[in-house]
């Protein structure tokens, strides 16, 4: 999952996500699932995914009650988790932009966690020691 967070990073810093201010990741947030929605409705190859499925299929198997996995199951967990890491980079990316810094760091995605009630699931997994105060431009 970190690959997928890097990727994001660079994707930010690349200028693929704008650095004109929170508001056009605010932008980006309001569109988010409408993108993620048309997104799915076109996906024409199923089996290619930014996670490995082999990987997924693995920790499925960890559970000493899963037996047998169908094949839709990995890739569906995939595409979930792919769309979980993306959306929690964006809201993290919208606290990274209140500072002067360019690099999404884990206090940002702590404090996403913290500030999002859809992630409340992840409070006791993301360490409150991470947050800190952040320094916020003035913008």
């Amino acid at each position: 999952f970190e690959h997928l967070f890097i990727r994001k990073t660079c994707l930010m810093d690349t200028g693929l996500y704008s650095s004109t201010g929170s508001t056009d990741a605010q932008q980006k947030l309001a569109s988010f699932w409408s993108t993620v929605n048309d997104e799915i409705n076109n996906v024409q190859d199923f089996k290619t995914q930014e996670l490995p499925l082999a990987r997924i299929k693995k920790i499925m198997k960890m559970d000493e009650e899963v037996k047998m996995i169908s094949a839709e199951a990995p890739v569906l967990f995939a595409k979930a988790a792919e769309i979980f890491i993306n959306e929690l980079s964006l809201r993290a990316w919208i606290i990274l932009k209140t500072t002067k810094r360019r690099t999404l760091q884990r206090n940002d995605i702590a404090m996403a966690v913290a500030k999002y009630d859809q992630f409340d699931f992840l409070i006791d997994i993301v360490p409150r020691d991470e947050l800190k105060p952040q320094k916020t431009t003035g913008k």
